[in-house]
C-alpha cells in the first residue's frame, strides 16, 4: 500500500516512515507535483489537517489518481499562554516560518511565567475515497529555559516530555519516536490500516 502523506517537510516524512511498517510504502507531495505550500486556514489544529489532506486529494483527483491520503497538523499549546500558539505554531513568530524565531520568541513570552507546563499535540486525517478517518495523539510535559540539543525540530529543543529531564532534541530519536504525540498519532493510523489490508 502506498499513502500520500501532505507534507514536504523532510523531517516528518523520515518521522514518518520510521514508525510505519515496511509494507506500507509513504511518499510526499513532491513525489506526486505538488510544489506549492498547502494553505493552512484552518481555526484548529484538526480543521487544518482535513483541510490538508483533502487539498492534496483534490489534487489527485483532478488528475484521476486515486490513492490513500494522509495529512498531519501539530501544534504545542502552552497552558499560561491560553494554549498559545496552538494552530499558529509554525508561523507563531511570523512569515517566513523559522524554528529559531519561534523558540525565541516563545521563550520570551515565557519570560515572566512560573507555570511552564505544555503539551504537543498531534491530528492525523486519512482519507480513503470518501472515507475519512481522524487520529490523535498527545504528549504533556514542559518547557524548558533554554533550547538545548540538536536532534529535532520545531520546538523540540524546548520541549520536555513528562517522565524525561532532556528536551526531545536532546533525546534518542528512537526514544522520542516511541512517546511523541505523532508517534501515538501513526501508531493508531497503522492499526487501522491493518485493519483494512
Amino acid at each position: 500500500m502506498t499513502l500520500v502523506f501532505a507534507s514536504a517537510n523532510k523531517n516528518k516524512i523520515r518521522e514518518i516512515n520510521a514508525l510505519i511498517p515496511q509494507n506500507i510504502s509513504v511518499i510526499g507531495i513532491e513525489d506526486i507535483g505538488i510544489a506549492e505550500e498547502i494553505p493552512e486556514p484552518g481555526a484548529t489544529i484538526k480543521e487544518n489537517s482535513l483541510l490538508k489532506a483533502a487539498y492534496v486529494s483534490d489534487f489527485l483527483k483532478a488528475k484521476n489518481e486515486a490513492m490513500p491520503v494522509f495529512a498531519d497538523d501539530s501544534g504545542l499549546e502552552v497552558e499560561a499562554l491560553n494554549n498559545a500558539p496552538g494552530v499558529y505554531s509554525a508561523r507563531y513568530a511570523g512569515i517566513p516560518k523559522s524554528d529559531a524565531a519561534n523558540n525565541t520568541k516563545l521563550l520570551e513570552a515565557l519570560s515572566a511565567q512560573t507555570s511552564r507546563n505544555a503539551r504537543f499535540v498531534t491530528v492525523i486525517t486519512l482519507m480513503i475515497g470518501s472515507n475519512i478517518h481522524y487520529f490523535e495523539g498527545e504528549v504533556k510535559g514542559v518547557i524548558a529555559h533554554e533550547a538545548k540539543g540538536s536532534n529535532g525540530f520545531g520546538y523540540d529543543p524546548l520541549f520536555i516530555p513528562d517522565g524525561y529531564t532532556n528536551t526531545f532534541a536532546e533525546l534518542n530519536p528512537d526514544i522520542k519516536n516511541a512517546i511523541s504525540h505523532r508517534a501515538q498519532a501513526v501508531k493508531k493510523l497503522v492499526a487501522f490500516l491493518k485493519t483494512i489490508q
